[in-house]
């Protein structure tokens, strides 16, 4: 399930910069950007655990539904569609601001930007890969519950999880006060 993924190790990323003197406005960006991943951290944490319940035979499906109802991602579902490809396209419009908007901007703040942009944007292709590998593993699992299929979910989602975290508390703190001191994506 994980062949052909280029994982990043953690101890190749550049060096955080340090940014003195900033004010509470300038600080607000970054602290809105951990906000908008505290979303992600506390989906990805209710989706492991069903993941695990479900594998022990522990939830049922009404259980399930219960469970994710308050999701950003089931809400976004229910709003607007396929589960999956809202979800996939939600995340890639995020990613496709900071990409083509933020990352850009922030390069062009010295090379250590820069050097920190181009690892947020590889990290990108890392964490769509996984999601689209869960997905697939989700859908595969619904259509043939067996303990392969379960072994297989697990699998990816612990090593999106892994990524994932590890990835949005970086961005945090690389670019953080990097968004308002600069004022970049206001």
């Amino acid at each position: 399930m994980l062949l052909n993924i280029q994982f990043l190790d953690d101890a190749t990323r550049p060096p955080l910069q340090k940014l003195e003197g900033l004010t509470d406005a300038q600080r607000a960006p970054g602290l809105h950007l951990r906000q908008v991943h505290d979303h992600l951290r506390a989906n990805m944490l209710t989706l492991g655990k069903l993941i695990e319940r479900a594998n022990a035979g522990t939830v049922s499906q009404a259980e399930i539904a219960a469970e994710t109802a308050d999701l950003a991602m089931v809400a976004n579902y229910r709003r607007f569609g396929n589960l999956c490809g809202q979800h996939c396209g939600i995340v890639e419009m995020h990613h496709s601001i900071e990409d083509y908007a933020i990352f850009p901007a922030l390069a062009q703040q010295g090379p250590a930007f820069k050097a920190i942009a181009d690892r947020l944007r590889a990290e990108h292709v890392v964490v769509h890969e996984l999601l689209e590998r869960l997905m697939a593993a989700l859908n595969a699992l619904a259509e043939e519950p067996t303990p392969a299929r379960f072994e297989d979910t697990k699998t990816v989602y612990h090593a999106l999880e892994r990524v994932l975290l590890s990835h949005l508390g970086w961005e945090e703190d690389a670019m953080g006060d990097a968004l308002g001191y600069f004022g970049l994506g206001g």
